[in-house]
């Protein structure tokens, strides 16, 4: 169903103006797809649980300061997950609040929870009866392990999949280095699931244009972990399972690849140690990059010539390449390597990516006017659509900040219902 876009909203087209999302999710995984849906134009109607809201919002410091310098009820975690998205206030706990959820949804093309499977049959809100309620909806369920296995009734959480879907099995330095199993910076399998997500339900709103049939779209962080194994899942799967050689960790080596991985340079003006990142896709690239390394002799070798070779002689090859890479400074190497259109790179701190020109030339930090703190600077999203670029219209949103705008838009409500709604607890 196509609706008016919400009040407030840009007078620039956006690619999904006229969508509906009804928002029961909270911390990461549901709130990054359905940012990213609003970030497109879609109308994100955020529902939490009145007087405490989505979990992120208390998970500080750092959280956002007001105008005077204090801490508001906002952590930067909620900040980063929740643009562009309009809050109100439910408690689905009660018989009313569950009614109001289904009075939305017959305006809602998506509906998207994370909930424990299972729990929301209890009111009224699970997909067959919403299915049934509004047969053109688009039910997303995000939870650790699926609908469905034996897996299915435990809660997941990012941490646990990474271990469990094999990510830090072959994350962190080598073994025999003194390594062991690490988990990713950022929460990569919740941020995998949003994004995947946001395609899935892409997807079902373009069935759901075709033949007018909803559908329940089931998501799974452990799902999406095992597909983000990629080439190491392959490689398992096509050699491993015969031999029993399993992927194991690597460093910042890569499994199929050499040279690529990081190497230390010469030390810095500070006399601390520098490092840069060398990533030799291609046969071609090695032969460059000898040339600068003053190693010519290297690809007339048949240890070296090859990518398959380099793999199978990486541990007499590598040792060679390190001493070399110590004999200039990180600036003189990437300058030279970059002028011979060799695949390199710095290691930046977080200071370091945003005060980076390019970054800042593609405009990665958007400023925001929020309601108690003025402007607000946030990582920008990185999608780029020349005719319906992504929106900008509103910050993350206070805690119910929308509540009587989204009831008396949607459906139509006066005073007097909102102030029955609040007389009972229900908003």
């Amino acid at each position: 169903m196509a609706h008016q876009p919400f009040l407030g909203h840009n007078s620039r087209m956006n690619s999904l103006d006229g969508i509906r999302v009804l928002d029961l999710s909270r911390v990461l995984a549901g709130p990054w797809c359905t940012q990213t849906l609003a970030d497109l134009g879609a109308d994100v109607i955020k529902v939490e649980k009145p007087g405490l809201g989505d979990d992120t919002r208390g998970w500080g410091p750092p959280f956002l300061t007001d105008a005077q310098g204090k801490d508001t009820t906002d952590a930067a975690y909620y900040l980063s997950t929740n643009r562009n998205k309009r809050s109100i206030t439910c408690d689905i706990a009660k018989p009313e609040g569950q009614a109001l959820m289904r009075e939305l949804v017959a305006h809602c093309d998506v509906f998207i929870e994370n909930f424990k499977v299972g729990d929301l049959a209890r009111y009224g809100l699970d997909a067959p009866s919403l299915l049934a309620l509004n047969p053109r909806l688009v039910y997303c369920s995000v939870t650790g392990f699926g609908q469905t296995g034996p897996y299915s009734d435990r809660a997941g959480y990012d941490y646990a999949v990474q271990g469990m879907g094999g990510l830090m099995s072959v994350t962190g330095e080598r073994d025999d280095l003194g390594g062991g199993p690490q988990k990713v910076g950022v929460a990569v399998a919740d941020l995998f699931t949003g994004m995947y997500a946001s395609v899935g339900i892409l997807a079902a709103l373009r069935h759901v244009a075709l033949t007018g049939q909803g559908q329940h779209i089931d998501m799974a962080l452990l799902d999406t972990q095992v597909a983000m194994l990629a080439n190491l899942g392959a490689n398992y799967l096509v050699s491993g399972q015969k031999t029993g050689k399993v992927p194991g960790r690597a460093g910042n080596a890569h499994q199929n690849i050499v040279p690529y991985q990081v190497f230390e340079t010469a030390p810095s003006d500070s006399g601390e140690k520098d490092h840069l990142i060398l990533a030799v896709g291609n046969d071609n690239q090695f032969v460059k990059f000898c040339a600068v390394a003053g190693l010519d002799h290297l690809p007339l070798d048949p240890q070296y010539a090859t990518n398959q070779a380099r793999v199978r002689h990486r541990e007499v090859l590598v040792p060679l390449l390190a001493a070399t890479m110590k004999s200039r400074r990180k600036a003189d190497w990437l300058s030279a390597l970059e002028a011979a259109k060799v695949p390199c790179g710095a290691i930046n701190n977080l200071a370091e990516v945003f005060q980076d020109p390019h970054v800042q030339a593609r405009g990665m930090v958007s400023s925001w006017d929020h309601p108690l703190a003025g402007p607000v600077n946030l990582v920008a999203s990185p999608l780029k659509l020349s005719r319906t670029p992504v929106r900008q219209d509103h910050p993350p949103p206070l805690l119910g900040e929308h509540t009587e705008a989204v009831l008396s838009e949607v459906l139509g409500y006066g005073a007097a219902d909102m102030a029955r709604l609040r007389n009972q607890n229900i908003v």
